[in-house]
């Protein structure tokens, strides 16, 4: 399992105050807390050595490309827009399959770890600003985007040009077709069309985040095929070598050498899916909320070594979480009688169920820039947390006004 630990980041103080600071990324990573307490900041650290990680094993980096003296922070962590969290004192270590990373009084360092085992990830980071690539129209002529969402928008360009037939959606009794000759997305309902650029905020937000992990999640272990023409092995190897080739040349910028590192890990085929998700809850009523976590999970499912990893601000999301659980449970027990399998289908997709040990939920706090993992009973995770205890305040407010009340 890969971990992380983190001192003096950004909003991150003293870090996680147990397990010797290791943040433990598990199949299942949920970070939750207030804005401005680092889930983002850590989620997108994780997504940066991941790649980093990924790029070694490939051959594609070398150690010294990463550990040139400011090379890490103001190229890589800047990519994520990360590079002004660091401070004199910041320390952040993360130990990977293949490497181990150590940043230190402003040096990172890279040691190999001895793991001949190593499955290549397919890592997708999606921002929370993903809804611009459905409100916009041509996102990718606009300057001045976060990079993420660049990369992202690219991933829902490739997507939609490769659905061939609607695609049925988990909210709202939708669909969404993509009309390659006018390069037009749309959304389907029973008796309407409605293009994607005019749809509801939450359908802007949620389309792109489902497309994009229904592709990637379901293209793991195809090999991508540059939509659709075939490939030699000879003329991969072919590609291949030009490619090394522009990575080595001295003489040209970072940013052609970044996309030609994209366009080699094109040609090799993942083991697994990491989507890292930043408020997948985002502009969704509960109800949708509860279905595109479920629709995560599912695709979180589809292999075993698939990982999800969420930020949220969404006091539903642990609670939808705490049902998938508990239906992982029942379905266990139940898992010899056909026709409870069927009645518990109808609650929760089996689909979508999880086991408990595959979770790991880690509470920010802002104020003191700690890290806490969040408490679970028979593995179903604590109604003790921060979000509930927002919610829970609501109420206390409530009762203070009708003691005012009462003494009128």
């Amino acid at each position: 399992m890969s971990k992380i630990r983190i001192k003096n980041f950004g909003p991150i103080k003293m870090g996680l105050i147990e397990n010797n600071g290791w943040i433990n990324i598990s199949k299942i990573t949920i970070f939750i807390g207030n804005q401005g307490s680092g889930k983002s900041a850590v989620a997108k650290l994780i997504s940066t050595f991941t790649w980093m990680e990924k790029a070694l094993s490939r051959g594609d980096m070398k150690i010294s490309d990463f550990e040139r003296y400011n090379r890490f922070r103001k190229k890589h962590c800047a990519y994520q827009n990360i590079h002004n969290y660091f401070k004199d004192n910041t320390y952040i270590e993360y130990v990977g399959k293949l490497y181990s990373f150590t940043y230190r009084s402003g040096n990172l360092k890279i040691k190999t770890l001895n793991n001949p085992k190593y499955y290549m990830p397919k890592v997708m980071y999606v921002p929370a600003e993903r809804n611009f690539v459905s409100a916009v129209s041509q996102p990718d002529k606009l300057k001045y985007l976060p990079q993420p969402l660049y990369t992202f928008l690219d991933e829902f360009e490739r997507s939609k040009f490769e659905i061939s037939e609607p695609i049925e959606l988990p909210i709202n009794n939708l669909s969404f077709k993509f009309e390659k000759k006018k390069k037009e997305a749309k959304l389907v309902g029973g008796d309407y069309e409605v293009i994607l650029s005019e749809a509801s905020s939450g359908l802007q937000s949620f389309i792109p985040l489902f497309i994009v992990t229904k592709n990637l999640a379901e293209g793991i272990g195809k090999e991508f095929d540059f939509t659709k023409n075939k490939l030699s092995l000879n003329e991969k190897q072919k590609l291949r070598k030009q490619l090394l080739e522009i990575l080595l040349d001295k003489n040209l910028n970072e940013d052609l050498k970044k996309s030609a590192i994209d366009l080699l890990s094109s040609l090799t085929k993942n083991d697994y899916f990491f989507n890292i998700v930043e408020e997948p809850e985002q502009n969704l009523f509960p109800a949708s909320q509860r279905k595109i976590i479920f629709s995560l999970l599912k695709y979180n499912n589809l292999n075993k070594r698939n990982k999800l990893l969420m930020t949220t601000h969404s006091p539903y999301i642990i609670n939808y979480l705490s049902i998938a659980i508990e239906a992982n449970f029942i379905k266990s027990k139940i898992k010899n009688n056909p026709n409870l399998l069927q009645k518990l289908d109808k609650i929760i997709t089996i689909d979508s169920t999880i086991n408990a040990e595959d979770v790991s939920i880690y509470e920010f706090d802002e104020i003191e820039g700690s890290v806490k993992k969040l408490k679970s009973y028979e593995g179903i995770p604590s109604d003790r947390n921060l979000l509930n205890e927002s919610l829970s305040m609501s109420n206390e407010i409530f009762s203070q006004l009708l003691e005012i009340d009462q003494e009128i």
